[in-house]
């Protein structure tokens, strides 16, 4: 497939409304396969990894890191995604496999997680400590649960849509846009702008008649003039797990823990989380990193 997933930013209303736009069925369809997961999974989690994209182009370095923790009281379980500002994303759901009917005729994704838990962000931008804000979940359908942050934690009034369409033979469109107005916004800008997103068409719909991010930011600001300020950018799921990083994991167990693994176990066989990759270590192997502890 075609990796036509990108991430514009622009500015409308002579700069006074701040958008973020994207396309990310390449990479949602990715997750899907790797993760094998079930139509409403893949809605959650693909809401929640196009929404992270959108929120990492803004970290500054490369070595800034996003990471979203979502935890509901649904059969879901929960999400963790994180991502760098590349930006290159990675996450999983506790329960990949979960299935729901569908509820008004779309998947639900607000069933599947839960309206009850917590929406949990981790910024770590080279600060001492990591920016940490969370908030209880409001609806579980996870882009009000993120207007709902912005408004709580970073005290913006933003507009967030997410959309994953999924058919019989995978991710059909997959997309969102953040609505971000700056402080010279008028009340008329504000007055116009909460009156198209809400008569503008569903966001997979739009993304899956091939509207382009551009065409999508004027149909919800009405401005024809709205410039883009950075566009080409691709999200790309992949993961960052080595054979070096499973073992420094191991090594961080301590002597005694792993001297008690190595006298019980023939080997051990680690699982990437993000990726579904194996490690396995042998016997041998063990005894060779437990000898480098001495």
């Amino acid at each position: 497939m075609e990796n036509r997933d990108r991430i514009i930013k622009i500015l409308a209303y002579d700069g006074r409304v701040s958008i973020i736009c994207a396309s990310t069925t390449t990479l949602v369809e990715k997750a899907r396969k790797i993760h094998d997961l079930s139509p409403v999974a893949t809605a959650a989690l693909g809401r929640t990894l196009t929404v992270a994209s959108m929120m990492a182009v803004n970290m500054k370095n490369e070595k800034d890191k996003l990471t979203i923790q979502i935890k509901g009281n649904g059969p879901l379980g929960g999400m963790v995604v994180v991502a760098n500002n590349f930006p290159k994303l990675k996450g999983y759901v506790a329960n990949p496999l979960v299935d729901l009917p569908l509820k008004n005729g779309k998947l639900d994704v607000g069933g599947a997680l839960g309206k009850e838990g917590y929406l949990n962000i981790i910024k770590d931008i080279g600060l001492k400590d990591p920016y940490i804000g969370m908030v209880p979940l409001v609806s579980g359908e996870i882009a009000e649960d993120f207007a709902s942050y912005f408004a709580t934690s970073e005290q913006t009034n933003t507009a967030v849509n997410l959309g994953v369409l999924v058919d019989k033979n995978g991710v059909k469109a997959s997309g969102g846009y953040i609505v971000t107005p700056m402080p010279d916004a008028t009340e008329d800008d504000l007055f116009i702008l909460e009156n198209r997103i809400k008569e503008a068409k569903p966001l997979s719909q739009m993304l899956d008649e091939n509207m382009s991010l551009l065409d999508i930011a004027k149909d919800l600001t009405g401005d024809e003039k709205a410039q883009v300020i950075e566009e080409n950018i691709i999200p790309l799921y992949e993961c960052d797990c080595s054979r070096e990083k499973i073992e420094k994991g191991l090594i961080s167990l301590g002597k005694e823990e792993l001297k008690d693994i190595v006298n019980t176990q023939v080997k051990i066989e680690t699982v990437c989380h993000f990726c579904n990759e194996k490690y396995v270590f042998t016997k041998e192997e063990l005894e060779n990193i437990l000898k480098e502890l001495k």
